[in-house]
């Protein structure tokens, strides 16, 4: 989708070095794409401490011993 967006011109050239993209959309790119990974493990962090009958580490290891 073509879209006309005005980017402050420093952080698009930390966004270009940080990303070592070669054009500004790629770097553009790169960072919407890390953004909503990020949005995503945060999503799923949240469900931490709230699934039942999740294996701890303690209970894979014993069922990987006793095999």
């Amino acid at each position: 989708m073509k879209t006309t967006v005005d980017i402050p011109d420093k952080e698009l050239r930390d966004v270009i070095k940080n990303t070592r993209a070669k054009t500004k959309r790629e770097a553009v790119v790169a960072a919407v794409s890390e953004y909503n990974r990020r949005c995503r493990v945060e999503k799923i962090l949240g469900f931490l401490g709230k699934m039942d009958g999740i294996m701890t580490q303690a209970e894979l290891r014993r069922m990987r011993e006793d095999r």
